[in-house]
């Protein structure tokens, strides 16, 4: 499927239509952040939505809709109301952004960085959790009809720690990324299959993303590749290692519990 596209144009899907892409595709996909970043109103996203649907008959996904609490949990609060009532029953399917804040020691993954200005800093706020584990209002608010999409680092120590959320709060679809860039660093396929397995149980959207540097056009997380066939190498390699032999890791999954269980 297409992945995301922010700004919602539906001229940029027109374009792609023109060149055949659409055909190829499930769905398209799109993002909105309209209390932290669009230059528009939450009230506007049934407008938005219609706006790509004039353009196309494939289904629609809201693969990234959140509201940070950068000036206030309240905010937040109203966010996540008004979003499921204006997005549920209007699109395929819904991922609220996100479940966990970013710790604050880390690094945001953005084009300019600080010299964005708060911009930059409402990254870190964006989770329905913060860095140091503890809820925020918007928890006892959220509809799990919404599904979650939540990022994971390279042996992201939070993982387990989310799938425990995850559950408490009902959610049955999540949106993921496994990172090409991280794809080449040592040990990198027994962390991907360790979170695969460990995100089993729930219906998992899978985003291919991060271009590593030393294969872009420009040293960039967002670069295109060079040469789009080494992407496309990876992207088989996903598919037919956690879909296409999914049953093999719900088997590996079901060994790890019961040994687990053991201990």
């Amino acid at each position: 499927m297409l992945g995301g596209i922010s700004p919602i144009d539906p001229t940029f899907i027109q374009l792609l239509a023109r060149n055949g892409l659409l055909d190829h595709l499930d769905a398209v996909a799109v993002h909105g952040f309209p209390l932290d970043w669009n230059h528009w109103q939450i009230d506007d996203w049934p407008k938005k939505l219609q706006e790509i649907r004039n353009v196309t008959d494939l289904p629609i996904w809201v693969t990234e809709v959140g509201v940070s609490t950068f000036g206030a949990d309240e905010v937040q609060v109203f966010g996540i109301q008004r979003t499921a009532e204006l997005l549920l029953g209007r699109a395929e399917r819904i991922f609220w952004y996100s479940l966990l804040d970013l710790p604050p020691q880390w690094e945001a993954t953005t084009r300019h960085k600080e010299s964005e200005g708060s911009a930059y800093y409402r990254h870190f706020y964006m989770g329905m959790i913060r860095a140091d584990g503890t809820p925020k209002a918007s928890v006892d608010h959220f509809n799990p009809e919404l599904g979650i999409c939540q990022w994971f680092h390279f042996q992201d120590h939070r993982l387990d720690f989310a799938v425990d959320w995850l559950r408490k709060l009902g959610v049955k679809k999540l949106r993921t990324g496994i990172s090409w860039a991280d794809w080449y660093r040592p040990n990198a396929l027994e962390w991907f299959d360790h979170q695969m397995r460990v995100l089993e149980e729930f219906d998992t959207t899978v985003t291919l993303c991060f271009t590593p540097p030393s294969r872009g056009r420009t040293p960039h997380c967002t670069s295109p590749p060079i040469q789009l066939e080494e992407f496309s190498f990876f992207a088989e390699e996903v598919v037919q290692r956690y879909i296409v032999e999914r049953k093999h890791l719900t088997n590996l999954a079901r060994e790890e519990s019961l040994a687990a269980a053991t201990t």
